[in-house]
């Protein structure tokens, strides 16, 4: 009761939903009081605010539900029919539980309304199935009629079909891409399990009263939030953005389950990125890709463009707040009135539209396993409800290296010829990765579907503590024990033991997964946009995708096209593979035209001899090229190494006691050991493409042509607001010439051991050549993980590194309060993520900031001041180390100098072509058992 008081008069909230079996055991209490002065109270919130699912308080109110109905216990207020009412809102657990034993009981009319409740219901899981065919195979009518109900999937055809017609009004959340930071920023990312009151965090307070004063002006349309000339959703992988889109702008799921909406309606000039538009699919909701701002042409049809060699754009129609528009769901068009404005077709697949019918994309993926489970019990055919999988296959066309591994982990494909980009496939999931700030709403999530232990599938799935690692504040003590101690229960590897076996460990979450994914065929599934192996192919995923990942072992989404990228010439001497990275994006912009030909697709890249702690910086940035994901083609002697590599690190893991009773980690090793002998003995080399594969466009990257350090600018100064913070930016190292420099940062996923060693190697040249060192803006280290700290320890480069510290962290005695002010001098952080996320440490407002980090989001590493734009600047170790001790940018001069006689990130071109022959028999795909 305090709590709901502070909760009203301090943050203007409602009260917290319920998840505790001990608080709904007592509101029971007081229900069960006639006289009690709590009883109005306590019945609302057993109705309408306890959550659903597997929550320990979901199973006492389906317990107590069934009493009702059982005659066992009075409720005035609750009839038999309202408590069928209720459970059948709970989802699934112990609510399908109680409702099979109401089924299956003697009473027959309890048993036909519980059958009825049943034939909606979809999350069931294994004991329930099992429950249900043993009934079945005992000859119980009732298990027959369930049976034949889910055969035909009637708890999807019997739902309402999508309006014909959605009306909606516009709001302009931002020009340019719209990031997710903006939805949900991550700073607020400790409140994301608390809908409500981490959807006051989205947009600003103003744009929340707007949206409010739009839907009562137009309260028969849905708010549209639009990215005008950008992208919506670019950036982290965040479930808990389009939370908060619907919160303010969708509707509300279930009347009796608090702050959880569905359905909003998202659109960009540019569409939706590839992992939010995911996200939206969740939920049900509508994506569009307006396309209202087009290239301007000239009277010979030609491109015109500015000062900058920049396309000019025109608008084609406008969407300014405010705006009533028409989405024809059947036409799949956009209205403003009687005037068409553009085909949404891409929208509204068959796939799709099943999503918004169903609920969300949940529903789908679980109804259709429960459809096939009830025809092969019956043994009938699947009778054909769903759309069916979208198989597109082309004869002669070999396969690119994504196609092959969509192809190898397919489940349930009808065709028995190779399936090519577009067609939309179920696979089975490798590895899974869940990190810690979106952790705890993926248990939510599972614990909303009813899942309570991790798909035997997987090959192995881990727990993360990396966007926490930088300050152990009230926060983190509040969330990270409670997490990983749910993690650790459900089958994860987690990075802290709820028992205190191992020492805690903040390793980078996708550092980890880079080691745990032993086969260059896996698909990999993480909470976070850079989920980007440089073994298999990882998709960044949101909290929920992760959660059915985890559930289920599956994945459902259309094969992506490819885009190739391979290299030429030479790489200087004085250049880091970052820059190569920068360049990439560069040269590839460049080439096209400005077309950003990565966005929504794979970027495969013939990476030859670098091994995978080096090649992931590459894929890693991808996740900034806005592509949906990357794969690496190594040669098979460099694959074998990076496996070799793994093995030894899943090794450290095991010898801490990080394995658990499934012995997932010592799995791990024993599938290396046998991808390692297939690919020795040349049965299965490393993945390639085929000769005669299909690309969407393929990037030449010219080595001879980067000669100076590659920086990403957020160009906070543009006149053009849409070409502000978009990772598009890149310019040489002489363009900023003694600008000033604030603050250094080394560290993030984008870091590997290499990176520690340069810094090492550095500080030993300036101390032989000046005898000391003096750091003009303060330099913060985070190495990504505590083997590489062990490893330079070993080594004797981490001595340097602390010889030269005026702050070292220390585990034994970790912050409990972020940092506000920083002193020039070098920080040795605790391994993890550190600046990158700007949810603990960020800049001082205002500064310029050189780093290794990805973000460069507005108020993501550094917030504005009100006479200041932060700035966060990308670039290469080496220059970030020098320009903090120099407190400015050097000149390339300074730069060249600062490098000579330091071993950079090499990297030397394949000669050969790293590819397989088509051969048409050999790629017809290994079916896969449906394991549904």
């Amino acid at each position: 009761m305090e709590e709901i008081q502070t909760r009203k008069t301090e943050l203007g909230l409602n009260p917290k939903p319920i998840d505790s079996a001990e608080l709904l055991s007592e509101i029971i209490t007081q229900i069960k009081d006639t006289n009690n002065e709590h009883r109005e109270d306590s019945l609302h919130f057993f109705i309408y605010n306890t959550l659903p699912g597997t929550t320990s308080a979901a199973g006492v109110k389906a317990q107590f539900l069934k009493e009702i109905i059982l005659g066992d216990e009075a409720v005035t207020e609750i009839t038999t029919e309202y408590a069928f009412e209720l459970l059948s809102h709970m989802k699934g657990g112990p609510s399908i539980e109680m409702l099979l034993d109401l089924a299956f009981a003697d009473n027959a009319e309890i048993a036909a309304q519980a059958t009825d409740v049943l034939k909606t219901q979809v999350f069931l899981y294994d004991a329930d199935t099992a429950r249900l065919e043993a009934a079945y195979k005992a000859g119980h009518p009732v298990a027959k009629e369930l049976l034949e109900s889910y055969a035909q999937a009637e708890f999807f055809t019997k739902l309402p079909e999508i309006a014909e017609k959605i009306d909606v009004v516009t709001y302009i959340a931002g020009e340019g891409d719209i990031s997710t930071d903006l939805l949900s920023p991550g700073n607020q990312a400790h409140s994301r399990a608390d809908r409500e009151l981490h959807g006051k965090c989205m947009i600003t307070p103003e744009a929340q009263q707007e949206i409010g004063e739009l839907q009562k002006k137009h309260p028969n349309a849905k708010v549209m939030l639009i990215a005008e000339k950008g992208t919506m959703g670019v950036g982290s992988s965040r479930m808990s953005g389009v939370n908060n889109v619907a919160l303010w702008a969708g509707k509300q799921a279930s009347p009796y389950v608090p702050f959880i909406n569905i359905a909003p309606v998202v659109a960009g000039t540019n569409g939706i990125s590839p992992i939010f538009l995911t996200t939206v699919d969740v939920t049900g909701g509508i994506g569009l890709d307006l396309k209202n701002w087009v290239k301007k042409v000239d009277a010979n049809g030609n491109t015109v463009t500015d000062a900058n060699g920049d396309a000019v754009l025109e608008e084609a129609y406008s969407v300014a707040t405010g705006t009533v528009l028409t989405i024809n769901t059947k036409e799949k068009k956009l209205y403003n009135g009687d005037k068409e404005l553009a085909d949404v077709s891409s929208a509204f697949s068959a796939q799709k539209i099943e999503f918004m019918k169903a609920g969300g994309s949940y529903a789908v993926v679980f109804g259709k396993k429960l459809q096939t489970f009830a025809a092969e019990t019956l043994g009938i055919d699947i009778p054909l409800v769903y759309a069916p999988a979208k198989e597109i296959s082309h004869e002669g066309q070999g396969l690119t290296a994504v196609e092959k591994i969509f192809n190898r982990n397919a489940v349930g494909v009808l065709s028995d010829s190779p399936l090519h980009a577009g067609s939309d496939v179920r696979v089975n999931v490798n590895i899974v990765g869940s990190q810690d700030t979106t952790g705890p709403m993926t248990a939510q999530e599972l614990e909303a579907m009813a899942a309570s232990v991790i798909s035997p599938i997987l090959d192995g799935a881990y727990q993360s503590g990396c966007h926490t690692a930088s300050v152990w504040d009230s926060k983190a003590q509040a969330n990270i024990p409670k997490l990983m101690a749910f993690m650790n229960k459900f089958g994860l590897i987690t990075a802290r033991d709820p028992q205190g076996v191992y020492h805690a460990m903040t390793d980078v979450i996708h550092k980890v997964l880079n080691d745990i994914t032993i086969d260059d065929r896996a698909i990999i599934i993480g909470g976070d946009s850079h989920t980007r192996m440089s073994k298999g192919v990882a998709f960044g995923a949101d909290s929920g995708t992760v959660a059915l990942a985890l559930a289920t072992g599956e994945a459902a989404m259309p094969i992506p096209e490819s885009v190739k990228v391979t290299f030429k010439g030479s790489m200087a001497k004085h250049m880091d593979f970052r820059d190569v990275v920068h360049a990439t994006q560069a040269q590839m912009l460049k080439q096209f035209g400005g077309e950003n030909v990565f966005q929504g697709r794979v970027i495969e890249v013939h990476i030859g001899t670098l091994m995978a702690d080096q090649a992931f910086t590459f894929t890693d940035w991808t996740a900034e090229m806005k592509a949906k994901a990357s794969i690496c083609i190594s040669n098979d002697e460099t694959l074998i190494k990076s496996i070799e590599l793994a093995k030894s690190r899943i090794q450290i893991m095991i010898n801490k006691g990080m394995d658990n009773k499934a012995q997932t980690l010592q799995g791990l090793i024993d599938l290396a050991n046998t991808r390692i002998e297939e690919i020795n003995s040349g049965t299965n080399p490393a993945l390639a493409p085929d000769d005669v594969a299909k690309y969407y466009a393929e990037v030449v990257v010219d080595l001879n042509e980067i000669v100076e350090p590659m920086i990403a600018d957020p160009d906070v100064n543009n006149d053009d607001v849409s070409k502000r913070y978009t990772h598009d930016v890149i310019r040489p190292v002489s363009y900023y010439t003694d600008k000033p420099v604030d603050l250094a940062f080394v560290g993030s996923c984008m870091v590997h051991k290499g990176d520690m060693k340069i810094i090492a190697h550095m500080l030993r040249n300036l101390e032989k050549k000046n005898g000391s060192i003096v750091f003009n803006a303060p330099l913060v280290v985070a190495p990504p993980t505590y083997n590489i700290v062990d490893e330079l320890k070993a080594e004797g480069d981490w001595a340097i590194l602390a010889k030269y510290a005026g702050f070292e962290f220390d585990d034994a005695k970790p912050k409990t309060a972020a940092r506000t002010k920083y002193e020039n001098i070098l920080y040795l952080e605790r391994p993890g993520c550190n600046l990158c996320m700007g949810n603990q440490e960020k800049a001082e407002p205002g500064d310029t900031v050189i780093a290794t980090s990805t973000r460069l989001f507005q108020g993501r590493v550094v917030a504005d001041t009100s006479n200041k734009k932060g700035e966060s600047l990308l670039g290469s170790t080496p220059l970030v180390v020098l320009a903090s001790v120099l407190g400015r940018f050097p000149t390339i001069e300074e730069y060249k100098s600062a490098v000579e006689g330091i071993d950079l990130t090499s990297f030397t071109p394949v000669e050969e072509a790293m590819i397989t022959k088509f051969s048409a028999e050999k790629s017809v795909p290994v079916k896969v058992v449906d394991a549904s």
